[in-house]
């Protein structure tokens, strides 16, 4: 008689990070549970693996009935769930504090094995950012509540679906300016798929418990890291930095224009709060738990970014044969 697979329930399971955790845990041969808001919007999960092997389930994270039928059963849980910016209905405290906190607790009660939840390298209980500070608090409640479980704090996460080199690379197929806000701020770009690896092993393999901080193999200012964007998109554009000072007042502005539509839209260009949280850098610190205390090797920027930023290409996937055709011609 051979064992059940094991099961995985990842709330956000069809977001930017949870996708590639579903997607792994699935080769892996776990049957994976993937809660979520809006089942119908993260049916294509179900590609990752077998018929019925992949499932996306109904969950609110708010509600302790929901939560509960969602971990029930479950040998692993993963909390994917958070948000960079907040709306009506999607507010920090409640997502990356509340939240995780009703995890963690309903994961022990239910015995879970492992615990797996994913921060950021933002997190700081003293941070002028209530992003940084819910996600600390959030961290906080959860080793207090589930104390075996592995918290993983990534730097800017980089990939096919994310929004940060998409969004500005788009911004420059229709400006020939790039305003930036916190020029020198220093990041240290983690693939996706890395931060999948890092959770896989701690939900597979022997990772003590605590905080893992995540980085990419290098350290770049906002600046560099848009220099390499337009680079790999074959764009001339101005970078401007934008002093901090200015920034605060253009976000005022945009966060008071979302707030007179009494929430029907979203500031999602610059909000106060990211005006906050760009003032300070987000590198791995010196002496932190880091990727290869998970044996996952990270992967450089430079061997990911061009497979999906030369759709903002002018000659997208051709630009290659055009750039061989002038120099033949030279």
């Amino acid at each position: 008689m051979t064992n059940s697979p094991k099961l995985v329930t990842i709330f956000g399971g069809s977001g930017f990070v949870g996708r590639y955790i579903a997607r792994r845990m699935a080769k892996q041969g776990w049957r994976v549970r993937v809660a979520v808001r809006r089942p119908n919007e993260a049916l294509f999960v179900r590609g990752f693996g077998a018929v019925g092997q992949v499932d996306p389930v109904l969950a609110n994270v708010g509600n302790e009935a929901s939560v509960r039928a969602m971990i029930a059963g479950a040998d692993v849980v993963v909390n994917c769930v958070g948000t960079l910016v907040e709306s009506s209905r999607q507010k920090f405290e409640a997502l990356h504090h509340e939240a995780a906190a009703r995890i963690a607790r309903v994961a022990t009660e239910a015995g879970v094995s492992r615990l797996v939840h994913i921060s950021s390298l933002s997190a700081d209980l003293e941070s002028e950012s209530e992003y940084a500070r819910t996600k600390a608090a959030g961290d906080a409640a959860v080793l207090a509540e589930f104390p075996g479980a592995v918290i993983l704090r990534p730097s800017v996460i980089f990939g096919p679906e994310d929004e940060f080199f998409n969004r500005f690379a788009l911004m420059a197929r229709f400006t020939m300016v790039l305003p930036l806000v916190g020029a020198k701020t220093l990041f240290q770009p983690i693939y996706v798929d890395d931060v999948a690896a890092a959770a896989e092993m701690a939900m597979t393999g022997d990772a003590e418990a605590g905080v893992y901080e995540l980085g990419g193999p290098s350290v770049h200012s906002f600046r560099d890291l848009m220099r390499g964007m337009l680079h790999v998109v074959r764009r001339r554009r101005a970078l401007i930095n934008i002093p901090f000072m200015f920034a605060r007042i253009d976000a005022w502005f945009l966060d008071m224009g979302a707030a007179a539509t009494f929430g029907m839209f979203t500031n999602k260009i610059l909000t106060r709060d990211q005006v906050r949280l760009l003032r300070h850098d987000t590198v791995v610190g010196e002496g932190a738990r880091t990727l290869s205390d998970l044996g996952v090797e990270a992967t450089p920027m430079e061997a990911i970014l061009e497979s999906y930023l030369y759709c903002h290409r002018a000659n997208g996937q051709y630009t290659a044969i055009k750039e061989s055709a002038a120099n033949l011609k030279a």
